[in-house]
């Protein structure tokens, strides 16, 4: 029946920009802000709460213009050497933040994804400062599109991508290395009495999420066409958790679901009124206080009644 529901969702979500082709920018947004909302969930399942993901969104999407700007120019090899650029990032940082726990973990965080943003801010001559780097459009096996066709082509890419990767990060949480984390959140001292390295399990968790956020920052700067420092800033960090938690951290879809959730309200709010932090603020005080497993735990919920 969930595989069903999975099914009919990805489809809808496939045919939804041809009855309103306005919708393909905001959707394709929201699966890249999924993949770095999966990584921040990821985390969530052992307890840590991340405020710097942002980096590694960032990290990727400067790592698709640097490239760009040294000749690379196809859309496959832009992905993968992105993808591996925001993992080492991610096994950097994460191989001394994972030592720790907390509040202390998630201002670690934090305090690392800001040098980043400042330094992505300052060095101008690098990285262009607050003007940024421009991404220009890559070939698709060798093959140049107009924009109009590469946008399409990159909405129906990351709607594969959401479920070739969501598949392969349900497979990982459901391992051993998967159980691990729950494990680490709930008796940590005893995970390691049974011999196994905490130590090693978070930090191929920190280098997954770093990876997810990474290829989620990579699909934004081809959809945006621009890599700017605000896509490290703090704010965009927290925004990556608040659409974990909106969104559930019971199962993969979670992370999407809370992101096409947050994206359609914020555009749909937009054309209402100018006060659409109100609006937007307003529906996430709802949901939190009577959704607390998030949206995906109402789903999920649902369907256990029913069995």
């Amino acid at each position: 029946m969930r595989t069903i529901i999975a099914a009919a969702a990805v489809l809808v979500l496939a045919l939804l920009p041809l009855a309103a082709p306005w919708l393909q920018f905001v959707l394709t947004l929201a699966i890249a802000k999924g993949f770095a909302a999966l990584g921040v969930a990821v985390l969530l399942r052992a307890g840590l709460i991340s405020i710097g993901h942002a980096m590694f969104f960032a990290a990727s999407a400067y790592a698709v213009a640097f490239l760009a700007r040294a000749g690379i120019n196809d859309l496959g090899l832009l992905l993968i050497l992105s993808v591996l650029s925001g993992a080492l990032v991610g096994a950097i940082a994460g191989s001394f933040l994972v030592r720790y726990r907390a509040i202390f973990f998630a201002m670690l965080n934090l305090a690392v994804s800001m040098v980043f943003y400042a330094l992505c801010a300052k060095l101008y001559g690098v990285t262009g400062g607050t003007d940024g780097m421009p991404v220009p459009v890559p070939a698709v096996f060798g093959i140049v599109l107009g924009e109009p066709a590469f946008a399409s082509v990159l909405f129906y890419l990351s709607l594969v991508l959401m479920v070739l990767v969501g598949l392969a990060v349900q497979r990982y949480l459901n391992s051993p290395l998967g159980h691990a984390l729950s494990a680490v959140h709930t008796n940590e001292i005893r995970l390691e009495y049974l011999g196994i390295p905490v130590w090693a399990v978070l930090l191929i968790a920190y280098v997954v999420s770093a990876a997810l956020a990474g290829l989620g920052g990579a699909i934004a700067s081809f959809a945006i066409g621009r890599v700017v420092p605000d896509f490290a800033f703090w704010t965009a960090s927290g925004h990556l958790v608040l659409i974990a938690v909106l969104g559930g951290i019971g199962g993969v879809p979670g992370a999407f679901i809370g992101a096409l959730f947050l994206e359609l309200l914020h555009s749909a709010a937009v054309t209402v009124t100018d006060s659409w932090n109100l609006i937007v603020g307003m529906t996430l005080i709802i949901v939190i206080m009577f959704m607390p497993q998030g949206v995906y735990g109402l789903f999920a919920r649902k369907e256990a009644t029913g069995l």
